[in-house]
């Protein structure tokens, strides 16, 4: 085990993330160094028709998927692999750790997304430059959440080229354990993960707290998600969420869901029912308050359904800017195809949360500083993100077209977003993580469930 934590201790103190062409110039150069150990080879194409690459290493019996970006505005995890796929072709003490196994790393799930999203790679890295650069498929349009699913009256079986790439791994491979790298934007640290493994979560806690990173102890990402332990949860499904829209609306869930599929693990079952599935996700920026579990005066319902009202009045905001243009939207981008989705869903969404908020009794205690904070500032950094792609849409309309009335509502929206990021720096007071420590988390966690799952098959 020394060779495992030599590894983690040794990452570099990364000062910015790669961009795509970065990320496969490296694996390629790793491959044409080491031909014996790693192959770098085409899995599939992007639906811009760009080449979704994998690195493989080592030639065992048992499959270990890795990918990263399955969001676009998530690098982080192309990190840890590029660093993990030099250790494993360079460390054999290290690889030899994990016995007889075959790595599947794929850096970068979604080309065009991850491009759309270069703008802030290099940084600074406030949240605002993360809005103004930002870019988040609309869910039928997203590697993780486009896997075949068939479930009560949902029966969705659209793929993107990106996820039958990996498809692709899965069927052939049937891999033990796979780790989809995603991470959050403000926070702290929380992780998914399919079985519930108790030996594993001392392991996650001290990933983070070593290098005094706080765990994420305030609202969930998911008002469904199961909790294993403290910052752990079970890994979503489709059939999760299909059952808490059956719940609390009155809707068909499948209109609701519409054309988004189920994700890689749901996928997965049905080629190896043993395999564990791991999402570790870690912040960009972080403030203390996000673990503070000590008692408000603020009833927790109060406080969720005044977020609620609020990202209502946000949309309407957004709506009364975008909705007299979209007819003079002319550029065909995946920008617009987000756009649309989100503020769509929002329609579909919001009552469905807003019921459950009135009626989940879990509710009627007083909330947590933690909670407080996640509803407050927080939820409000992830509002921002929607008026960075109304401004990015504008703008390219401009460029394309001339029109100055798109010119105006950029510049109008860049002054709202403005006034947002400015109210944020005060209440956030927020410090920016160094990705080496992020790195770090993902890698310590990611191994040491690795070792669980290559035990347990």
């Amino acid at each position: 085990m020394d060779s495992i934590k030599e590894v983690i201790k040794n990452v570099p103190d990364y000062k910015a993330f790669k961009t795509v062409d970065e990320l496969n110039e490296s694996s390629r150069k790793l491959a044409e160094k080491y031909p014996d150990i790693a192959k770098f080879y085409q899995i599939g194409e992007s639906m811009a028709g760009d080449p979704i690459y994998c690195l493989k290493i080592g030639n065992g019996s048992k499959s270990i998927l890795m990918y990263g970006f399955p969001h676009p505005n998530e690098p982080i995890g192309s990190m840890m692999l590029d660093y993990l796929a030099e250790q494993l072709v360079e460390n054999e003490n290290f690889r030899n750790q994990f016995g007889d196994v075959s790595w599947f790393l794929v850096k970068v799930a979604d080309n065009d997304g991850a491009k759309l999203n270069e703008g802030w790679f290099k940084g600074p890295y406030t949240p605002l430059n993360y809005a103004l650069n930002f870019y988040r498929p609309a869910g039928f349009q997203q590697v993780e959440w486009t896997f075949p699913i068939k479930y009560k009256t949902l029966d969705n079986n659209d793929p993107i080229p990106e996820t039958k790439a990996l498809m692709k791994i899965i069927e052939e491979e049937k891999p033990i354990f796979i780790y989809s790298l995603h991470n959050a934007g403000f926070g702290g640290v929380y992780n998914y993960i399919s079985d519930d493994a108790p030996l594993l979560y001392p392991i996650f806690e001290k990933a983070y707290e070593d290098l005094n990173i706080p765990a994420s102890l305030g609202e969930p990402e998911m008002p469904y998600a199961v909790k294993f332990s403290d910052a752990v949860y079970k890994m979503p499904t489709m059939k999760d969420s299909y059952d808490y829209y059956e719940k609390n609306s009155d809707k068909d869930p499948a209109e609701i869901i519409g054309k988004t599929g189920t994700c890689s693990y749901d996928y997965c079952k049905d080629f190896n029912d043993k395999v564990l599935e791991l999402v570790c996700e870690v912040p960009y920026y972080y403030n203390p308050k996000i673990e503070d579990l000590s008692e408000t005066e603020f009833v927790r319902r109060d406080l969720i359904l005044k977020n609620l009202e609020n990202t209502k009045e946000n949309y309407e905001k957004i709506k009364e800017i975008y909705f007299p243009l979209k007819d003079k939207v002319v550029i065909k981008s995946p920008l617009v195809t987000a756009l649309d989705h989100f503020i769509e869903s929002s329609d579909k969404y919001l009552p469905v949360q807003e019921n459950w908020a009135k009626t989940a009794k879990e509710l009627d205690k007083k909330a947590t500083v933690a909670e407080e904070f996640d509803n407050g500032p927080v939820s409000q950094t992830y509002k921002m993100l929607t008026w960075g792609m109304l401004r990015r849409v504008m703008l390219l309309n401009y460029e394309a077209t001339k029109d100055e009335e798109c010119k105006k509502a950029a510049e109008k929206v860049y002054e709202e977003m403005k006034k947002m990021s400015d109210k944020l720096d005060k209440e956030l007071d927020y410090t920016v993580i160094p990705v080496k420590k992020l790195v770090q988390i993902q890698l310590m966690s990611g191994l040491y469930a690795a070792l669980y799952a290559a035990e347990k098959n």
